[in-house]
């Protein structure tokens, strides 16, 4: 695409002539050689810019939060989130839904996320193999972040969606599940193809199962059993476990391999941890696009939208504006956390998703650790390392 004024045609081979090619950069490039530097030019085109065949884009941090918290911005409409997973997930799940249903159900589910639950969650997941882990590195031994996220991860996405203690292979076979769906999704993707959507129930219609079974035994020491207390149907919960399986497991997994990249990139081994996730957070950018369907007629900016528009929040644009990673660096109002939403769609699932990371983070950057070795993945909808060795410094 060349646009006037812009400097030329953008593409994965004149980004990495123009950039200083960080591992950041590589990591977007290994995972969307083609749609990361559109992603990028689109950047360069305004704040809100129509494109024929795409929708209408925003890359201003401000404009996406004000898209967020109107309600004529909906999930459900086409070109949203709805045509993507309602075929495999149904109906009624928070990820396609709007309104007082949306509204409804999130308050059932909003007690199973509150700060003690999900911190008392975590610690019972996790307190034995993070200490596994805290004694590997202690030892000086070289550990594979991206190989112990999928474990930990797997691990707490299994207790959330009914199952009880499970073995290492178990956790990691589940993680592997969610990752073959997420992977048929790419940032161009609108719906996915009969033979995608056929995979997908069988992985989540074997997760609702799962589910069910724990939300039958009704053991309120269960997510599931807590579920069912709270006033949640059987297929709500059912719905729930899929979307949570969905969503629950690639963000923190990823996440936690480029935070200790980017600290260690930077020189950086001293610094408040929640602000060094905060300020990584905005860097990678968990959810790079967002996407929603226009209600009724509605300007965007100077763009004005049509009913049944899409509009394409690029929250990665949005993000990126604000400079270099800089964990001394504060987040204005209209930037923050932007990355996990905004208004009634903010996800519910962020406390969860914040205690895994704090976890994790506070073992393995207990002292100076250094990157032995790392390597971009590919094929991947959220740009993630396929290994990241790392050791006690």
């Amino acid at each position: 695409m060349n646009v006037p004024n812009a400097g030329g045609p953008l593409n994965a081979r004149s980004l990495r002539a123009r950039t200083s090619m960080s591992p950041e950069t590589r990591l977007h490039l290994a995972a969307h050689p083609f749609a990361y530097p559109l992603m990028r030019l689109l950047a360069r085109l305004g704040p809100v810019v129509r494109v024929p065949g795409l929708g209408v884009v925003v890359n201003d941090a401000a404009t996406a939060r004000r898209v967020l918290m109107d309600g004529r911005f909906r999930k459900d409409g086409p070109g949203s989130p709805g045509d993507l997973w309602t075929p495999v997930l149904g109906p009624s799940v928070l990820l396609n839904m709007e309104g007082e249903p949306h509204a409804a159900l999130r308050a059932k589910l909003a007690p199973l996320f509150t700060p003690s639950s999900v911190a008392a969650l975590v610690a019972d997941v996790l307190a034995e193999p993070l200490e596994e882990l805290r004694v590997r590195l202690a030892k000086g031994d070289t550990v594979d972040l991206v190989d112990e996220m999928r474990l930990l991860a797997g691990a707490v996405i299994c207790r959330a969606v009914g199952l009880g203690e499970v073995s290492a292979a178990r956790a990691r076979r589940l993680f592997a599940d969610g990752e073959r769906v997420v992977s048929m999704v790419s940032l161009r993707t609108r719906r996915l193809s009969p033979r995608q959507a056929a995979v997908a129930r069988e992985v989540l219609d074997g997760i609702g199962d799962i589910a069910q079974a724990a939300y039958d035994a009704g053991d309120p020491a269960t997510v599931m059993g807590r579920m069912r207390e709270l006033g949640l149907s059987a297929a709500e919960a059912r719905g729930a476990a899929g979307a949570f399986f969905l969503t629950g497991t690639e963000t923190v997994a990823t996440f936690v391999p480029r935070l200790v990249a980017l600290l260690h990139d930077h020189d950086i081994s001293d610094v408040d941890l929640d602000r060094a996730i905060e300020e990584a957070m905005r860097v990678t950018t968990p959810t790079p696009v967002m996407l929603r369907s226009v209600a009724r007629p509605v300007r965007v900016g100077r763009v004005l939208a049509s009913p049944g528009d899409r509009v394409v929040i690029v929250t990665h644009n949005c993000a990126r504006a604000y400079g270099p990673f800089d964990p001394s660096r504060p987040h204005p109002p209209e930037l923050r956390r932007l990355w996990f939403g905004a208004g009634p769609h903010f996800c519910i699932g962020y406390p969860l998703a914040l205690a895994e990371i704090r976890a994790v983070a506070r073992v393995v950057l207990e002292r100076p650790v250094e990157v032995v070795s790392r390597r971009a993945a590919r094929g991947v909808l959220l740009p993630t390392y396929e290994r990241l060795l790392v050791r006690a410094a």
